[in-house]
């Protein structure tokens, strides 16, 4: 009856540890496509970028550990120990603590508050993701425009006012009000 119950055992550790690496290569994969790293709101600034290195980092570990502790240990062979060590009663001792001892699994429960925390924080960056695209948008069209209407010392004043309307308007009325040297500060 032991047999048979130690085979089922093993055989539901198997299964679980099959559903486990499954969900986690699924979960992984998911991330993989979900997430560009490459993406511009992980290289705005160095704060940024080194918090988004760390986190590879520990993904990484929490990987590693993940596929270092995915089958359960060995058994341990008392009998080779008997041998070695002198005092026989303390390996004994130790041998019916060992099959005595039944802990439960350690099992993590994510809390309501740490969960809506969390969801918050990615709503939050998402906003900002979208407000700095609108940024990046802007800066691109406005860079384009000074590249096409770089001004140089051979153009016209005619010219740099068809390009720059609103530098032009501002040199008129300063102008017409004889403000000539209103950015002088005279004293």
């Amino acid at each position: 009856a032991s047999s048979a119950t130690t085979h089922q055992c093993l055989a539901c550790q198997k299964a679980s540890m099959s559903v486990s690496f499954t969900s986690r290569r699924a979960v992984r994969s998911l991330a993989a496509r979900n997430v560009d790293w490459n993406s511009p709101i992980f290289k705005r600034d160095p704060e940024v970028i080194g918090a988004v290195n760390d986190f590879k980092a520990w993904v990484a570990k929490a990987e590693a550990k993940a596929e270092q502790f995915a089958s359960p240990p060995p058994a341990i062979d008392f009998e080779a120990t008997k041998k070695d060590v002198r005092d026989k009663s303390l390996v004994d001792s130790l041998e019916k603590f060992y099959k005595a001892s039944k802990p439960p699994p350690m099992t993590y429960e994510w809390s309501a508050e740490d969960k809506a925390s969390s969801l918050q924080q990615i709503e939050e960056a998402k906003s900002r993701e979208a407000f700095t695209a609108e940024l990046i948008e802007d800066a691109e069209k406005e860079i384009a425009y000074l590249k096409a209407n770089r001004t140089t010392r051979e153009m016209s004043f005619t010219e740099i006012a068809e390009a720059y309307p609103d530098l032009a308007d501002q040199v008129e009325a300063e102008l017409d009000n004889r403000e000539w040297f209103k950015d002088y500060i005279i004293k």
